[in-house]
Formats: structure tokens, C-alpha cells, sequence
């Protein structure tokens, strides 16, 4: 456990000593945030409103604030452990590998380490950004979320972090130069945010697109945050009205269905432990082929 704890201080350190790889790993949360901020947060605003004349604009806007934060905070989830895994590209592609073999240290546990390092600087990356959104909403917006939603809203991130490491360390052992992991980083980054219906919501897409969006982990993850983010501003804007408020949470994507069928928590959580477990296997498996 020493050598998988020092193998992942040394890719956290290498990660934190480079800010351009940092910033692209927090460019799909930016955008979404300065698109919202610059002008889809005032459309979203007026859309409501039309659509529900009588409400209070404030409501409205502390409503589509706190999905929209929400949404960023599972764009993160995503992309930050994908680039904490850029070490391990490099690692390959400046032949680190053979540095390491004539070590004691077992592949296995080499192995390990990057997945614990993609893990932490995801977590602990995404846990900035929650701590800004929450201090953002309270200050500026006005909401401050309860202990509970706190407490679980943590909870989801922490397990949206592992599922995404495991997967992208899976992903990125088959890639072998930089110019390639940069080219998957930024299409993954941009992906996110329409797959996770941050962009647009998911209300907007057509059946089919919807459906096949709502059926991936992505969505999964934005709708578990987004349940303990909007809750308590969706019960205000419509003051409980049931029809009013269901309607709101299919469109925005707070509630996903594919078909008839509607994602319960428990499966999208479920979901995301089985990603988590089974690509924390193969990534394993495939790193410690790399590794030679």
C-alpha cells in the first residue's frame, strides 16, 4: 500500500505542476458556466416564465442557477480524472514504463496507483468546484442548500468520480501518444455537456436522441446531483403543484425515462458502482499489459 500511496502523490504532484492540463480538465464545467452566464441562463429564464406566467422570476432563476450548477458539478466528475490520467500517457510515450520495471515495486500495484491518483484528483478537483457552487448559490443566488442535500449531493460525486476514473483509466491504456490522449480529452470535455443535458436539456432533444442520452452513465450522474441540488427551488416555483413540477424534472432532466420506464435512483446509482467496479478491473488488467 506505500508504493501505490507514493506512486499516487507523484501523479498528483505532476498533475498540479501543470496548469494548461488542469484548465482543459475543467473546460466543459467552464463553458457550461460562461454560456450560462453570458445568455442560455436568461433564455432558460424567460422560457420558464412564458411558459408559467405568474411565477416569480427570482424563483425561476434560483431554480435554473441551481440546475445548472448541478449539471457542472457532473461535467467535472467527468473530466478531471480523465486529465489526471495524461501522466500516464506520458509516462508511456517517454518510455517511464522500463524506469519503473527495473524497480521492485510490482506492476500491480503501478497499476493501481493511477487508478487511485485519477480517482483523488477527480474527487478532490470536483469537491472545489462543489464547495464555489454552493457559496456561489448562497451568496448570489440566495439558496443555500440543506445538510442533507449536501450530504448527498457529496455522496453522488464521490461515486460519479470513481466511475469515470475507472472508466477513462480503461480508456486511456489503449492510447500510447499525447497528441492522441489531448484529441480524446477534448472530445470528451465537449461531449459531456450535451450528454449530461447541461447544454441543452435533455427536453430539447429529439425522442430517440433523448432516450439514448438518458440511458447513459452520464445522464445518470447529472440526475442524481441535480435531484439534491433543485429540490427545494422546484418545490417554491410551483409551490408543490405535482403536474407542474413532474413536467419541469422530465424536461430539465431531473427525472429520466427511456420508454415508458423511469431511471429510479437506485439503478442509476447502482449503475455507477458496477461501472466503477468492473472497469476498475479491466483498467487494472490493461495497464499492467502496458506496462512493459
Amino acid at each position: 500500500m506505500a508504493n501505490v500511496l507514493a506512486i499516487s502523490r507523484r501523479n498528483l504532484l505532476l498533475y498540479l505542476r501543470d496548469p494548461v492540463g488542469i484548465f482543459f480538465s475543467l473546460l466543459g464545467a467552464l463553458m457550461v458556466f460562461l454560456l450560462y452566464s453570458l445568455f442560455l441562463g436568461n433564455i432558460q429564464v424567460q422560457s420558464i416564465s412564458q411558459s408559467a406566467p405568474g411565477v416569480d422570476p427570482a424563483l425561476v432563476r434560483s431554480f435554473v442557477d441551481s440546475w445548472m450548477f448541478g449539471g457542472i458539478i457532473a461535467i467535472t466528475t467527468m473530466t478531471t480524472p480523465l486529465g489526471a490520467l495524461s501522466t500516464f500517457v506520458e509516462d508511456g510515450a517517454t518510455k517511464r514504463f522500463q524506469d519503473f520495471l527495473v524497480s521492485p515495486v510490482p506492476r500491480s500495484e503501478l497499476a493501481l496507483g493511477y487508478l487511485v491518483s485519477s480517482f483523488v484528483i477527480g474527487a478532490s478537483m470536483t469537491t472545489i468546484v462543489f464547495v464555489i457552487s454552493l457559496l456561489y448559490l448562497g451568496l448570489l443566488s440566495g439558496v443555500w442548500l440543506g445538510i442533507g442535500a449536501i450530504a448527498t449531493s457529496f455522496g453522488w460525486l464521490l461515486l460519479s468520480a470513481a466511475g469515470f476514473a475507472a472508466l477513462w483509466s480503461f480508456l486511456v491504456s489503449f492510447i500510447k501518444t499525447n497528441g492522441a490522449f489531448a484529441a480524446a480529452s477534448t472530445i470528451i470535455g465537449t461531449v459531456a455537456g450535451f450528454v449530461s443535458g447541461s447544454y441543452v436539456p435533455v427536453g430539447l432533444f429529439p425522442d430517440a436522441v433523448r432516450e439514448v442520452v438518458s440511458a447513459l452513465p452520464f445522464a445518470h450522474s447529472a440526475m442524481l446531483l441535480r435531484q439534491s441540488f433543485v429540490g427545494e427551488t422546484l418545490t417554491d416555483l410551483f409551490g408543490g403543484h405535482a403536474d407542474a413540477t413532474l413536467g419541469m424534472e422530465i424536461f430539465f432532466g431531473i427525472r429520466l425515462y427511456v420508454g415508458d420506464w423511469e431511471i429510479p435512483v437506485w439503478f442509476a446509482a447502482g449503475l455507477l458502482v458496477v461501472i466503477a467496479v468492473l472497469f476498475a478491473y479491466l483498467a487494472s488488467r490493461r495497464i499492467r499489459h502496458r506496462i512493459q
